[in-house]
């Protein structure tokens, strides 16, 4: 387990609940790009395949987490880009 990864998880993941909450309170999707989402998406799920086959450890749920959130995110962005 590493100190770095924990801490590179912990910084972007305190920076999704916001995106999400300001996603969902405005209901407006301007300036977000799906592309990005959906790149740093695939790349927690790089991630936890990572945990899974070559290093197991507790920081997978990190990923896991920060992937939820951004998975609520992108939720968002499809329900709320027609307005």
């Amino acid at each position: 387990m590493s100190i770095f990864e924990i801490g590179m998880l912990v910084c972007f993941g305190a920076s999704w609940p916001f995106a999400v909450v300001k996603t969902y309170k405005t209901k407006n999707v301007k300036g977000k790009s799906i592309l990005f989402l959906i790149l740093v998406l695939i790349g927690y799920l790089f991630g936890i395949l990572h945990k899974i086959f070559h290093n197991y450890d507790m920081v997978i749920y990190l990923y896991m987490l920060n992937g939820l959130m951004v998975l609520a995110d992108i939720i968002l962005y499809f329900r709320y880009r027609k307005r």
